[in-house]
């Protein structure tokens, strides 16, 4: 623990950066908190010790491999219109940060080689709620006028009684704070261990996200990445001190911060002349300069996200799930884009029960204004594109009165009409596989008879059907499909234009990872093929469309047996047309003794739990959807 209370204690004298420059208020906060209430170092030393006792027990990790999704509420405090900031901005924030922190960025391929293999995907994100800690139902954004010209880091933007917004319950919610902060600060949050009255993160508004107000050079959504990684228990990657420790080890060991955008091969003067990981998101860099999170840091997220973490309540919060019956419009899931070529593309998504039609909007990466187009259909054509060129694309539900929020944020890039370039190599290991967007075409090359491209991605709990389908092959190609370290497809056509691998099933969120090759060595040095990864809870067809998978239906009946049980006791689920729900254990006293979230659907339904910790005695099982609630009561007999 001395490496902490070393650096708590300079924290307490860490001075602010030149104006102009990326300046993060979390340490000034750190600093006023500990000196309000001295007792919050030892609780910040006991939640320090709990993750690296568990980082010494678990130096990969729990192993355990599934998606966090926290339940996020953002609240707006404006005195004039363009701190009001729209909707649609809020949206794109939730989407860089799902990118950022699933490693799915589009610029993540800047990474330099030295530090592709400690690319994390920290398998953690972010929903708009939809439900209040009332069990009401919310879009998840909740705005305030105020007389306040700005607000500073005092946390009054966080009390009502001081003209803010009184956070929602930081148990089940990340809050988020939008404002005009003032005093040259971006952003600042508070770190695990803190009080929940002002729990949460505080970013400006002009700092938020990357359309409307959002300025240069901090336009791009990075702003909240790196407070939200404050929040999960990261340190900015210098440790607040010249040559200082971030408590992470696969970091190298910085002078201090970066601002800018600093040349590849930034050298430390530190011990060992260190090249810096200028572009990790816990330095002070640019937002187009910071794109990754590293392997080391993922620990310390996930750390407090599983377990005893003192964030791990946020994974059995309702927030995200609308509250029962209904009364909120739901945003589509699956959207994907297909048949790419130099000016055209075709874009779908899945149906919305309840749907009125659809707000389907695209645009140039570089543009801040979206064409919209509204359709009663899941799908459209689009036309008159340019060439070799990136766009952004989103969709969102009419529900009779009300619209859901918008899906997240699909890109694409158009086919280039001179030649192609790989921007992937070298990737000719799994262990340097390049990370490809969910829907995105890639180009790449097969250069030699030697060369090997290795690509990953992921899927997620409520899409855990995969496709992978090559195109414009030049050459007899072919790929296999990996889930983590088992073959699960290959695909060798003889003499095709294209190769597809179609992985149904009903296992739990993994990495994906792909292999292609040339046949018996054979390249093609001037040409590329395409490449595009794809998911859905539906499941794919080989003739490119989808269906649900076929199985027998199970009734819309909570099942729990055996009854009275010993110590394993075997659920069947009615999730009926959700994918998730939460499950209650009370004691015969009303008193929660066990909750947990399920993710599952119609045809994924059993699950096991094991109750040997639980007294001998009567218990009630409550199972509850977003539409449905169930309950069974379950008995627990003496063991031997």
């Amino acid at each position: 623990m001395k490496l902490f209370l070393s650096w708590v204690i300079f924290a307490l004298t860490f001075v602010n950066y030149l104006s102009g420059q990326r300046n993060c208020g979390a340490m000034e906060v750190l600093d006023r908190q500990i000196k309000e209430n001295p007792a919050l170092l030892q609780k910040m030393n006991e939640v320090e010790k709990e993750i690296q006792d568990y980082i010494r027990k678990n130096p990969n990790g729990s192993g355990e491999r599934f998606v966090i999704t926290i339940p996020t509420v953002v609240h707006v405090l404006y005195r004039t219109s363009s701190e009001n900031i729209s909707d649609a901005q809020i949206q794109s924030q939730l989407d860089v940060m799902n990118f950022d922190f699933s490693a799915t960025n589009s610029d993540v391929s800047l990474t330099p080689a030295l530090f592709s293999g400690v690319v994390a995907n920290a398998e953690v994100q972010f929903c708009l709620a939809k439900q209040t800690p009332t069990g009401g139902a919310t879009t998840g954004i909740n705005r305030k006028s105020t007389t306040l010209s700005s607000w500073g880091t005092n946390d009054n933007v966080k009390r009502a009684a001081q003209g803010g917004i009184d956070p929602w319950n930081a148990n089940n919610y990340l809050n988020l704070w939008v404002c005009n902060i003032g005093g040259g600060i971006l952003g600042y949050a508070q770190f695990p261990g803190g009080s929940l009255a002002t729990d949460g993160v505080v970013i400006d508004y002009r700092y938020f996200g990357t359309i409307g107000t959002a300025t240069a050079p901090f336009n791009k959504g990075r702003t909240a990445t790196h407070e939200v990684g404050h929040w999960l228990n990261l340190r900015h990657i210098w440790g607040d001190a010249n040559c200082g420790s971030d408590l992470v080890s696969d970091t190298p060991v910085h002078n201090t911060s970066n601002f800018g955008c600093p040349a590849s091969g930034h050298l430390s003067t530190c011990t060992g002349s260190p090249v810096e990981m200028t572009m990790n998101y816990m330095d002070y860099t640019d937002d187009a300069c910071m794109y990754m999170f590293s392997s080391g840091q993922k620990i310390r997220m996930r750390t407090v996200l599983e377990g005893n973490g003192s964030r791990a309540s946020l994974q059995n919060s309702p927030g995200c799930m609308a509250p029962s019956g209904g009364g909120s419009c739901a945003a589509p899931a699956g959207l994907s884009v297909s048949g790419i070529t130099t000016s055209a593309a075709n874009c779908s998504w899945s149906a919305v029960s309840g749907a009125v039609n659809y707000t389907f909007e695209y645009k140039l990466n570089t543009s801040s204004t979206w064409t919209v187009q509204t359709l009663t259909g899941t799908s459209v054509s689009l036309s008159g594109l340019t060439a070799g060129t990136l766009y952004n694309t989103r969709v969102k539900t009419t529900c009779g009165t009300t619209s859901s929020a918008y899906s997240t944020t699909v890109n694409f890039t158009t086919l280039s009409t001179s030649g192609c370039t790989d921007n992937f190599e070298s990737n000719n290991t799994k262990n340097t596989s390049a990370q490809i967007l969910i829907g995105a075409l890639n180009s790449a090359k097969i250069s030699s008879a030697s060369d090997v491209d290795w690509f990953k991605f992921s899927n997620i709990s409520t899409q855990r059907n995969v496709k992978v389908t090559m195109t414009n092959l030049p050459a007899d190609y072919d790929m296999v499909l990996y889930r983590t370290n088992n073959q699960v497809g290959i695909s060798e056509n003889a003499n095709q234009l294209d190769e597809q691998i179609i992985y149904n099933n009903s296992q739990s969120a993994a990495t994906y990872y792909v292999k292609v090759y040339g046949y018996n060595g054979v390249f093609n040095n001037s040409l590329c093929y395409a490449l595009q990864a794809q998911i859905s809870s539906s499941g794919f067809r080989s003739d490119g469309s989808n269906e649900l998978i076929q199985g027998e239906l199970v009734k819309n009946e909570f099942l729990v047996f055996p009854n009275p049980a010993g110590d394993v006791v075997t659920m069947v689920m009615p999730f009926g047309q959700t994918t998730e729900g939460v499950l209650t254990v009370m004691d015969v006293t009303g008193k929660v003794v066990a909750t947990q979230k399920m993710f599952g659907d119609k045809y994924a339904t059993t699950f096991t739990m094991d109750v040997s910790q639980f007294d001998t005695g009567l218990y009630l099982l409550n199972f509850r959807t977003e539409n449905e609630s169930y309950s069974q009561k379950l008995a627990i007999s003496g063991r031997r």
